[in-house]
């Protein structure tokens, strides 16, 4: 197959996606990721040359850089067909001071970032992490990331989750689309972690952009982990083993097992009343209201209910383990769930449907912006659908406390105006929350 024509295309096309006139050894791509211990931040990077790892840092205030990590590189040949070939740097920082902010720089004698700063994570569970949340952002039309940009300067956010779907595509143009999407989010990503699932538009030649490009806890990948913030569990998970079956039918297998044994683990009596709230991500929704053929639209969505005999479906799975919020994506909108299972609505109350809910709370939010726009929605809502926004925007997650979880939709269309708001509120936790 000839090589795509990307001069052509790319440059005529997206000019101002092109790498910079920097030297082949000049980092780029810069963004960090929590691995999942307490005091540590991870930092990675990307050159085109091979370069030394390492990363220089200090506490604020101040601008001095008194200490020195090394860390190591990956190459990457990506699957295109002119095979390029990029060179991943992670470092990651230790000993860190809980809640100090640190600035730093990473590179090597043959080029450094400009600096950047972040703050590590307060440690232990007697905080409240503040979290923006969103899926579906592509490097055409990230509507969502001038504001995202905004917030981040503001120190509004703790954690950034991007729920699958990214670039639109890494792969595209032999991996150069990947590499303009990685700067565009620097801002952002360079200053909070950036915590990731995969989604569809990822899949190209086995995952293999989001696999190299992304340094998540865990030894899969970042294909599916978890971790601990404040009084919250998070797991992120790949709904598209379901549906790449191509990769091997087996992931989904050794998924359902890693995910029952994490949930037997944080469902521990010890370990959930230290961190009682269990929240998930994956980018294909259980259910949605879209006007589409998508998955989440059919009543036995793979997702929700696994292969042929209900083999490996992820409701009763999540439902079993008393799962508190499920977050999604993939729908190119905004859709808040009242609680639900099995189809049917398990509000608290009819006054409070929040307030201790009788099944797990779902939030749909891919409408930060790409180039496929937004989703529409039927024009009969499901009994189960509580809100449904069509806006370009995000959402905004605040763990207050064990008890308390205040969820926002922020709609970049109507300049930032917060659209929705709900406070869930539970005292009990676990499936016996659930009676």
């Amino acid at each position: 197959m000839r090589c795509q024509s990307w001069l052509c295309l790319f440059c005529l096309v997206l000019p101002w996606m092109l790498c910079q006139g920097t030297s082949r050894s000049h980092p780029q791509q810069v963004h960090l990721s929590y691995p999942g211990e307490p005091t540590a931040m991870t930092v990675t990077w990307t050159t085109f040359a091979p370069a030394g790892s390492i990363v220089e840092f200090g506490p604020e205030p101040g601008r001095a850089f008194i200490a020195s990590v090394r860390g190591e590189a990956s190459l990457f040949v990506d699957g295109g067909c002119e095979r390029r070939r990029l060179y991943i740097h992670r470092v990651t920082l230790r000993g860190l001071v809980p809640g100090q902010r640190y600035v730093y720089r990473c590179g090597s004698l043959r080029g450094w970032s400009r600096p950047y700063s972040f703050r590590a994570l307060p440690n232990g569970t007697n905080w409240s992490p503040r979290l923006a949340v969103f899926g579906d952002m592509g490097n055409i039309n990230p509507q969502s990331l001038p504001r995202l940009q905004r917030d981040t300067q503001q120190h509004m956010y703790d954690v950034m989750l991007h729920v699958g779907d990214f670039a639109y595509d890494m792969d595209q143009y032999n991996a150069r689309v990947g590499d303009a999407f990685m700067r565009q989010i620097e801002p952002v990503a360079a200053s909070v972690p950036y915590m990731t699932c995969p989604g569809n538009h990822e899949e190209k030649y086995n995952f293999s952009n989001y696999r190299a490009r992304f340094s998540m806890p865990g030894d899969t990948e970042g294909l599916w982990y978890s971790w601990d913030i404040g009084p919250a569990h998070i797991i992120s998970f790949s709904t598209e083993v379901y549906f790449y079956l191509k990769y091997g039918p087996h992931l989904i297998q050794k998924q359902y097992q890693w995910l029952e044994k994490d949930l037997q683990e944080a469902t521990r009596p010890d370990r959930r009343r230290r961190r009682p709230w269990i929240i998930t991500m994956g980018h294909r929704p259980m259910y949605c209201s879209n006007n589409d053929l998508d998955d989440c639209t059919k009543h036995e969505s793979i997702v929700r209910q696994g292969l042929p005999e209900h083999q490996y479906g992820l409701e009763d799975l999540f439902y079993k383990y008393g799962v508190d919020l499920e977050l999604w994506a993939h729908e190119h909108s905004y859709e808040r769930l009242w609680p639900v299972y099995n189809y049917q609505v398990y509000n608290g109350s009819t006054a409070a449907p929040y307030t201790h809910p009788r099944a797990p709370v779902h939030i749909i939010t891919g409408s930060a912006g790409c180039k496929e726009r937004l989703d529409s929605f039927v024009l009969n809502p499901r009994e189960w659908s509580a809100v449904r926004i069509e806006d370009y925007g995000y959402t905004r997650l605040h763990i207050v406390n064990s008890s308390h979880i205040w969820l926002e939709q922020v709609s970049d269309d109507q300049d930032g105006k917060v659209v929705d708001g709900i406070w869930i509120i539970k005292e009990l936790h676990g499936p016996e929350a659930w009676h």
